[in-house]
């Protein structure tokens, strides 16, 4: 897996910006769920009811 670079704003919430890259990619299927759990920190289980909600 490639490791992207994400250059967050300081007025932005990194965790938060990451968790919505992460969701956005896995939404696309650019990442499956265990590489956007991984790059969110959350576990499968979060980041997929994450998804249904």
């Amino acid at each position: 897996m490639k490791h992207p670079t994400l250059n967050i704003p300081d007025h932005l919430d990194e965790r938060e910006t990451k968790r919505f890259f992460a969701a956005k990619r896995y939404e696309t299927g650019k990442l499956s769920l265990g590489q956007a759990s991984e790059l969110a920190g959350l576990l499968k289980l979060t980041i997929d009811q994450t998804q249904t909600a």
